[in-house]
């Protein structure tokens, strides 16, 4: 009984330490990585590179057991143990993250990163704000929050290059355009788990159609005036196929680990097809 208990504790410590949105992991991991790939055409600062993962990595995390422990989370610190161990928690990993902005700082190196995270930080601050709405505002608040998620696309690239130019604003913005449809999908998705008939997806899903034409006016725009490469839009096709399809397809039971593994195959595989369009 006692080994019971002690497995169950370890569980919820963990689950208060450990992040558990693992769309975010994709969200922030993807354009880190397409980033630093589109950087290698110039050449990479691996050092660089390497400290701005692990502070991405290290601030990123922070969030979940800062949240715990202020208790604004679902699963919250009830004990002064939890809290303590919570708390050491916290200091360890913001050493981390401290260490490593420092060294990339160092110097008056990397300044360019003070202007991202800045922004990075403002769409997380106005994430928050968004969320008090209520369930209203659970999307527009996953929406706002993946700028500051896919701000490493922007990250990676400056440290690796060292370079300010229109790529480090082509490469953020491709891949928060890809992860705001990848979260209105998601949220459609499980909105209408019990719709049946096109009628019925169409009542849940309509915003989501009218939500391509924007979608697709912004890739033709940026293609148009040379932000991005035209090939940029093949990397974009399946997505959007995808959301198209789902309207003619029939209808089964909702199986949200699959849904999750499917849009993360469909991450990984947009990430491919950018780093290519940009690097041909």
């Amino acid at each position: 009984m006692a080994a019971h208990i002690s497995t169950l504790g370890d569980s919820r410590l963990r689950t208060m330490v450990v992040p558990r949105e693992h769309g975010a992991w994709g969200m922030m991991l993807v354009p880190l990585a397409t980033g630093a790939a589109v950087a290698a055409k110039i050449g990479v600062n691996v050092v660089a590179l390497a400290l701005f993962t692990l502070a991405a990595l290290s601030l990123f995390w922070l969030r979940t057991p800062v949240e715990s422990w202020l208790g604004t989370s679902a699963i919250k610190a009830n004990t002064s143990a939890e809290r303590s161990y919570l708390l050491r928690r916290i200091l360890a990993i913001a050493a981390l993250a401290l260490l490593s902005v420092a060294a990339l700082l160092l110097g008056g190196r990397n300044r360019g990163l003070l202007v991202i995270g800045a922004a990075a930080a403002v769409a997380f601050v106005a994430q928050a704000l968004v969320k008090k709405l209520g369930r209203k505002g659970r999307m527009p608040a996953q929406v706002i929050g993946a700028i500051g998620l896919t701000s490493t696309a922007a990250g990676a690239y400056y440290v690796s290059t060292g370079r300010v130019d229109g790529m480090v604003v082509a490469l953020w913005l491709a891949n928060w355009l890809f992860a705001a449809n990848q979260i209105h999908f998601v949220q459609v998705r499980i909105r209408s788990a019990r719709a049946q008939s096109l009628d019925e997806k169409l009542q849940h899903g309509f915003p989501f159609l009218l939500a391509q034409l924007p979608l697709i006016g912004g890739i033709a725009a940026g293609c148009r005036c040379g932000l991005f490469p035209p090939a940029v839009a093949i990397a974009f096709a399946p997505v959007l196929l995808r959301g198209m399809l789902w309207f003619r397809r029939r209808q089964q039971p909702l199986d949200v680990h699959r849904l999750g593994f499917t849009e993360l195959g469909h991450a990984l595989l947009f990430g491919v097809l950018l780093c290519a369009a940009f690097l041909v």
